[in-house]
């Protein structure tokens, strides 16, 4: 890598004006691919918390999808779908929306009527019993409760058994009750849907008649849940596509322009594989740094914006983009020398 580092020392300037472009590239990739995550938690976070890894909801009579806002079993549902040989556990889950109270401060909450077996982990206090509720850590804190205070929800006043971890559903913070209390919150004899284990779900369909999907597809009855993510990840792989395109065609110019020298060093015995080696090299240490630099910028300006807007960064959320354009401007700059390097080399030198 002799040529590469010259040409980095030689050319500083042209080099740190593309790393400044693959950086602020890989700064807005991770940001979006952040805001992705974190709407899709804010949308479903309560769904993928369920300990169980099937969601039974009711048979659309049009063949329409799933959908927690239009589905509801008959309670006996849960009786039922316990007497299948294929079923392990069966857990009733009621959805709906509503607001809350607190000395003058309301908040709108999706209200989750289920057993203790599935409710998240508690920060404080007890799973809900009867006349009880269990706020999320967010929702407490917007409304200035703990365990033990009385909360006005929709027309009851329930007790604050606990406080659960942060989960939300359809951008709502949830606020957990026990299925009869929820019942009477809804105004419904009916259940929203089933948690249930099972290994077959077609089995369960055929003998409830109903439509029961994993635990990861039932996010698809989130009310607008997969239209954001679409939108969210088009934008996304657009991004990255425009990304990887302007730095493959950086180095593909750059290679180009280099021919006349790339030919000197194929004319005095260098091999096309030493040609290439170098400018891989050279396209490495360029991507790496300009991508290192766009990640570390974006992972603390998320971190200043969480609680802001929502935003998560996992580390394939960070990394899958990151090697996307790590590959394709490598691809580019492979793609530009190799024209070069298997030219003859007085041809080459004719040419410049």
């Amino acid at each position: 890598m002799f040529i590469a580092f010259r040409d980095l020392r030689y050319a500083t300037g042209r080099f740190a004006l593309v790393g400044s472009v693959i950086t602020l590239m890989s700064l807005l990739v991770v940001l979006l691919s952040g805001l992705t995550a974190g709407l899709s938690a804010a949308s479903v976070s309560a769904v993928s918390a369920l300990p169980v890894g099937s969601v039974t909801f009711e048979q659309p009579a049009d063949g329409s999808e799933i959908d927690f806002a239009t589905s509801s079993l008959p309670v006996d549902t849960v009786a039922r779908a316990r007497a299948l040989p294929e079923v392990t556990s069966v857990h009733p889950l009621g959805i709906s929306t509503g607001r809350v109270t607190k000395d003058g401060r309301t908040s709108a909450a999706t209200f989750i009527g289920t057993d203790t077996a599935l409710l998240p982990e508690f920060r404080s206090g007890t799973a809900p019993g009867p006349g009880e509720v269990a706020p999320t850590a967010g929702l407490a804190a917007e409304l200035g409760v703990t365990t033990g205070d009385r909360l006005t929800v929709g027309a009851l006043a329930l007790t604050v058994s606990g406080v659960t971890l942060d989960t939300s559903f359809s951008h709502l913070p949830v606020l957990y009750t026990g299925i009869a209390d929820w019942q009477q919150l809804a105004h419904t004899s009916t259940i929203t849907a089933l948690g249930v284990d099972t290994s077959d779900r077609a089995a369960v369909d055929q003998a409830l008649g109903t439509r029961t999907t994993s635990r990861e597809d039932a996010f698809a009855g989130v009310g607008g849940y997969t239209s954001e993510q679409n939108s969210l990840d088009a934008m996304r792989w657009l991004l990255i596509g425009i990304s990887a395109l302007v730095v493959g065609s950086f180095f593909t110019v750059w290679t180009i322009q280099r021919r006349h020298d790339l030919a000197v060093v194929r004319a005095i015995g260098g091999t096309p594989g030493y040609l290439l080696r170098d400018a891989l090299g050279q396209a490495a240490i360029v991507l790496l740094v300009g991508a290192a630099l766009g990640a570390v910028a974006a992972i603390g300006l998320g971190a200043l914006a969480d609680g802001v807007v929502p935003f998560a960064l996992t580390v394939g959320a960070v990394a899958q983009p990151l090697l996307i354009m790590f590959g394709l401007g490598l691809v580019g700059a492979a793609v530009a020398v190799r024209t070069v390097a298997t030219v003859d080399p007085l041809t080459a030198l004719g040419a410049s």
